[in-house]
């Protein structure tokens, strides 16, 4: 079944889905596509006040692999996916006024990680998993999402997840800043209607403007502060190294990587 990313309004709350079954959520070109329009359809929508993000059982898998090899390998498809479908969603993310509440459950990856880091609030369960073992599969996460995950969970963490393949759980991360709260995975629910519900009767002006005052105060887009870092960032496409990685998880086999 193709995934979708699904938007459903009650009242002044969107609750936005990503709906990947068989695929524990994962991200699919058409997903980051949607995730992009409904993202900017709430940003239209000045009658909402808050926004809920979430996949059942898992909140994101990372991206589905089963279509990389039909554009991964050719540097400007590549940069094409990261610059144009995966940072759209994650930037029309990040550009929405209203508040985003991220409810997290079990494996949050790569692209689940990406898309987490864009919410204000993140409540997770505390049998939720996080990572971005991506090195296993033979490619680096692309600089603006690098950037955008740095600064949501420092970059400890950011290292120790992309140079060891680290995945830790609920706890770990709240430890390390990157989670509000983490509750009992039947408190999930609650937990996060009970967010909801505090930020209801808030001033909904007064919100956007405090989301537009963070944007100004964050650090510079790294397209400015780095650009040959973006110029080149993709030449690896074609690699023997990112080749194998793809190829091997589409192979259900270890990769062979050598120095």
């Amino acid at each position: 079944m193709t995934g979708h990313i699904a938007c459903t309004v009650t009242g002044p709350l969107a609750t936005v889905e990503i709906s990947h079954p068989g695929k524990h959520n994962a991200m699919s070109r058409t997903m980051w596509r949607e995730l992009r329009a409904v993202f900017e359809q709430i940003q239209r929508d000045e009658s909402l006040t808050t926004v809920v993000i979430y996949g059942r059982q898992h909140f994101c898998a990372g991206g589905d692999i089963s279509e990389y090899a039909g554009f991964r390998f050719h540097e400007d498809s590549l940069r094409d996916f990261h610059e144009d479908d995966v940072w759209g969603g994650l930037r029309a993310m990040l550009d929405c006024d209203v508040p985003i509440v991220g409810k997290i459950d079990g494996n949050c990856m790569g692209a689940g990680v990406e898309i987490a880091s864009c919410c204000d609030i993140r409540i997770a369960s505390d049998h939720a998993r996080f990572g971005a073992p991506i090195a296993k599969l033979g490619f680096p996460m692309a600089p603006r999402e690098a950037a955008l995950v740095i600064r949501a969970m420092g970059e400890l963490s950011a290292r120790e997840m992309l140079l060891s393949a680290a995945v830790l759980d609920a706890g770990e991360m709240k430890q390390r800043g990157f989670l509000n709260q983490v509750v009992v995975g039947a408190l999930l629910e609650s937990a996060v209607q009970a967010c909801t519900e505090r930020m209801r009767p808030l001033a909904p002006r007064a919100a956007r403007l405090n989301k537009q005052a963070f944007r100004a105060l964050a650090p510079a887009d790294i397209a400015q502060d780095a650009p040959d870092l973006i110029a080149s960032a993709y030449r690896y496409a074609g690699s023997p190294e990112h080749r194998e990685g793809v190829t091997a998880f589409t192979e259900k086999r270890h990769p062979r990587f050598t120095p």
